[in-house]
């Protein structure tokens, strides 16, 4: 089993370290197009394997896509991260043309491998993928969902006094501050709905906290976070790699589902061998779908980008 990490900054480097860590991989490929970079971050990784106890063999390439091939899994966290005060959409021009360039050389050597997309804006660059790579829409998907749903429990958790690992709680829509929607009348604690247990006004407020939890990081550290998202992409990584069918919200194309085609947004869907494998049907109620489709509407606006640059 071989995976690459694209992008040997922050979040690609602690996804590669989680997962080393879990063994997901023989050979572990990280990629970065800094000089240097990827191979210091991967002898730092691979000297620490005495002392946790992992047998994967990191490799760290300048722009060597050549050591990439026959990856199985191939995660792209290549582009500029979100800085305070910048909007998803203001990162579209930049990305955008990273994000297809990767894609366009990962699969001139790895043509059936499973792409998750990290970039931001996510929900658009994971449609610049689909659209540009040919590949069937179950071999690309977005890592958001993964971590607003993380998020999501982590502060349910705090109004809970829980531990977040007893927790249901899944995020749909788009992944940005405001197109985000936390399903909180879904969201059990070991089978108790929450709304039993949290007030209206809790509800809300962990509503809107996971909703900026992302625009919270960025105005304490300065920069996108990294822990949250490596974890999540490593997860995800882990579904497809062990087969273990776990239900992960995650970006996909939609062709249908949720009253929704031709646009990659976040739902509920079953992670497994062959990616992203059944698209769930959590029968939202109209407030919760009219939600949607204007979290949906907000990510087309963004993709309309793409037509303008002709990359789509």
């Amino acid at each position: 089993m071989k995976i690459t990490v694209v992008g040997a900054g922050a979040v690609g480097a602690t996804c590669a370290d989680n997962i080393a860590r879990k063994e997901l991989a023989e050979e572990l490929i990280l990629l970065d197009i800094k000089e240097g970079f990827a191979e210091g971050k991967s002898i730092d990784m691979m000297q620490t394997s005495a002392l946790l106890g992992f047998d994967t063999k990191i490799k760290g390439v300048t722009n060597d896509y050549a050591s990439t091939a026959d990856s199985e899994v191939v995660v792209i966290t290549s582009g500029l991260p979100r800085k305070p005060g910048m909007t998803r959409e203001e990162l579209i021009g930049t990305n955008a043309n990273i994000v297809k360039g990767v894609t366009e050389n990962i699969l001139k050597y790895s043509p059936n491998t499973i792409i998750i997309v990290v970039s931001n804006p996510m929900d658009t660059m994971n449609y610049l993928t689909l659209k540009t790579s040919g590949l069937p829409k179950n071999r690309i998907l977005g890592m958001g969902g993964a971590l607003d749903s993380s998020r999501f429990k982590y502060y349910l958790s705090l109004e809970l006094g829980c531990s977040p690992a007893d927790l249901n709680a899944v995020v749909i829509g788009g992944h940005g501050d405001t197109t985000m929607i936390p399903l909180i009348n879904h969201a059990t604690w070991n089978s108790i709905p929450v709304t039993q247990l949290l007030t209206k006004e809790q509800q809300d407020k962990v509503v809107k906290a996971t909703m900026v939890g992302g625009a919270t990081l960025t105005g304490l550290i300065g920069t996108s976070a990294w822990y949250a998202p490596g974890a999540g992409t490593a997860t995800m990584v882990e579904s497809i790699v062990r087969d273990q069918k776990k239900l992960i919200s995650s970006g996909v194309y939609l062709d249908g589902e949720y009253g929704q085609k031709d646009i990659s947004l976040v739902v509920p869907v079953i992670i497994g061998k062959n990616g992203a494998e059944k698209i769930l049907d959590f029968k939202l109620s109209d407030e919760e779908q009219a939600a949607f489709s204007k979290s949906a509407e907000a990510v087309r606006s963004m993709n309309a980008v793409l037509t303008d640059m002709k990359l789509v």
